[in-house]
């Protein structure tokens, strides 16, 4: 069959295939830097999507909405955390120093999940290191990975 034949997608039909962005099933607890985040990729995504439509680039407006979407779902079910009153145990917007069982120490706060980044020392507080330090105190010693972590300090 001659590829004259065969209909191909155009318009917005090119892209309804475009799947949303999935939201976690956790609730979306956030430190205020966290929801300044969420509120900046909202403007980020809402400027992207008004760029899109100036120039009526299709593809680029699909995925501006999408983002957008998920961005204004994020910041509608945000749950605004206070910081940790005390630092005798670890809580969601602790900054906790831990050592290694081969003596690296290293140090991680417990974030919401859009603002987690280990690289910069931000864990998700549904992570399984997050999940194991919550409620310890110092000198507790917790499994991580392979080994095991012991928490020196909690800010």
């Amino acid at each position: 069959m001659s590829r004259a034949f065969v209909k191909e997608p155009d318009g917005l039909e090119a892209f309804e295939d475009l799947p949303e962005k999935l939201i976690s099933e956790h609730r979306n607890m956030v430190t205020a830097e966290g929801l300044a985040q969420i509120e900046a990729e909202v403007e980020s995504a809402s400027a992207e999507h008004a760029r899109a439509q100036a120039i009526n680039d299709r593809a680029a407006i699909a995925r501006a909405a999408r983002d957008l979407s998920y961005w204004l779902s994020r910041r509608l079910s945000a749950e605004l955390q206070a910081p940790p009153g005390d630092t005798a145990t670890v809580h969601f917007g602790s900054t906790v120093t831990l050592v290694r069982d081969d003596g690296r120490k290293q140090v991680f706060r417990i974030v919401g999940e859009d603002q987690s980044n280990p690289a910069k020392g931000m864990i998700s507080y549904v992570s399984p290191l997050a999940q194991a330090l919550l409620g310890k105190a110092i000198g507790d010693v917790v499994p991580a990975g392979n080994g095991e972590v012991e928490i020196i300090t909690i800010a």
